[in-house]
């Protein structure tokens, strides 16, 4: 008699539970099992670049959740659930970088010279944004990506409004300066 081939639904449902209760070598065996289809799913959704890092964030999330987990369906439709909204989460950040990187391209003639729209199109603003010390960062963040008047974000970093005004003065210096390199 030949033996079966294991039904993986049902094995994946005992492992996630086997996991649930803290033992890693069945969540181990999910991850072996899973790993290849979900950077597939991602490289073909469309991420190729990030589809490992992608599938990693679906298993420290599906980790995460392991305790929670109750086999309503197939495991592969909760993971997949699990992956699409890591997805979805990559396409939201994607579209907020986008939008900030045009509001800060609006701003930045407003206190540059005539020749930075050159160095602008030359440069990876997202790359200049990464190289600003954090404090100067969240004022950004906080004033062009988000919106914010200063007043809100001087309340919300717990500092002056004029603190706030000379970060983003500061700030938007060393990107100038960063775009003037570029050139």
């Amino acid at each position: 008699m030949t033996p079966r081939p294991p039904d993986f639904a049902a094995d994946d449902c005992a492992l996630m539970a086997a996991a649930g209760a803290g033992d890693e070598r069945s969540f181990a065996l999910l991850v072996d099992r899973h790993a290849r289809d979900l950077v597939n799913f991602f490289a073909r959704m469309g991420a190729a670049d990030a589809a490992e890092d992608l599938a990693q964030e679906t298993f420290l999330k599906l980790w995460g959740a392991r305790a929670r987990y109750r086999p309503t369906a197939r495991f592969t439709t909760f993971l997949y659930t699990v992956a699409r909204r890591v997805f979805l989460d990559l396409c939201r950040a994607e579209r907020r970088r986008g939008a900030f990187a045009e509001r800060l391209a609006r701003e930045i003639p407003a206190v540059s010279d005539g020749g930075m729209e050159e160095a602008r199109r030359r440069m990876d603003l997202l790359a200049a944004l990464d190289g600003l010390p954090p404090r100067l960062k969240e004022v950004l963040v906080l004033s062009v990506m988000q919106g914010l008047p200063y007043a809100e974000i001087a309340d919300i970093l717990s500092i002056p409004v004029g603190t706030v005004k000379s970060r983003v003065f500061t700030a938007l210096g060393f990107l100038r300066e960063t775009f003037r390199e570029t050139r």
